[in-house]
């Protein structure tokens, strides 16, 4: 089912009617205002979040979705049982995970590698069978592929991989479409978790930093990926929506 556009005054916005779009990390965050968009242009979607309580939220702040409740880590061949037809897949759970290699356990690094690569790869791997010649998949790299942390080796090693996984699926799954989008500082809950009451802070001290002077919102990524699903003529891409991070 191909993507059309429809005229909104004097801008032109993404249709996305009638298609089944699955979020995978859709609970919260860049998955949940993407989710939003994507029923605003008449999605019909399936929301995918470990937590059962988060995902029932996120189901009716967009004004309705199908739930399924599973783990990005560990998902079960029979995720998407139900589903008959998936148009456009976005991948986009999974923790930043900062600890110096010396004090992370193997269970650690594998936690952040099962989350970011292995699970979306058996995820997309369970999807096949349900996505065809027009559909798209969307994954999240970040900006530790380009710029790493002094403490974040592992989530940068993940997040290069996703990078190099997209160029290698464009080829081996053409003609359908595999894209990533890679965020640079975005206020999202994530970061609540991962700075506490230093968040509004670090922020602004980062925003000072950047080319375009601010931080992110979720919304900002999610048209950016919005983008990606219904561009016919881009694949094996990576955009970077990062406020020019990269280049300072």
């Amino acid at each position: 089912m191909q993507t059309s556009t429809i005229q909104t005054g004097n801008t032109q916005a993404q249709s996305f009617q009638g298609q089944n779009i699955v979020i995978i990390g859709g609970s919260s965050g860049i998955g949940l205002a993407t989710a939003r968009q994507a029923k605003n242009a008449g999605a019909n979607l399936f929301l995918v979040s470990r937590n059962p309580e988060r995902l029932r939220e996120a189901a009716e702040v967009v004004g309705g979705a199908t739930q399924i409740v599973a783990d990005i880590a560990a998902p079960q061949p029979a995720i998407f049982a139900g589903i008959d037809r998936i148009d456009h897949l976005l991948i986009t759970a999974g923790t930043v995970h900062l600890q110096s290699l010396k004090d992370q356990s193997e269970a650690d690094l594998s936690k952040v590698i099962n989350e970011r690569l292995i699970g979306p790869l058996l995820a997309i791997k369970a999807a096949l069978p349900l996505l065809h010649a027009a559909s798209s998949i969307t994954m999240t790299s970040g900006q530790f592929a380009s710029r790493p942390a002094a403490i974040g080796a592992i989530v940068a090693a993940a997040v290069s991989a996703v990078e190099s996984t997209v160029r290698a699926l464009a080829i081996e799954l053409s003609p359908m479409r595999i894209n990533a989008v890679s965020p640079g500082w975005v206020d999202t809950p994530l970061l609540d978790g991962l700075m506490g009451e230093a968040k509004r802070q670090v922020l602004e001290q980062t925003a000072s930093t950047l080319p375009s002077r601010n931080i992110g919102r979720p919304e900002d990524i999610a048209q950016a990926i919005l983008f990606l699903m219904a561009n016919r003529f881009v694949t094996g891409e990576v955009l970077h929506i990062d406020g020019g991070g990269r280049l300072v």
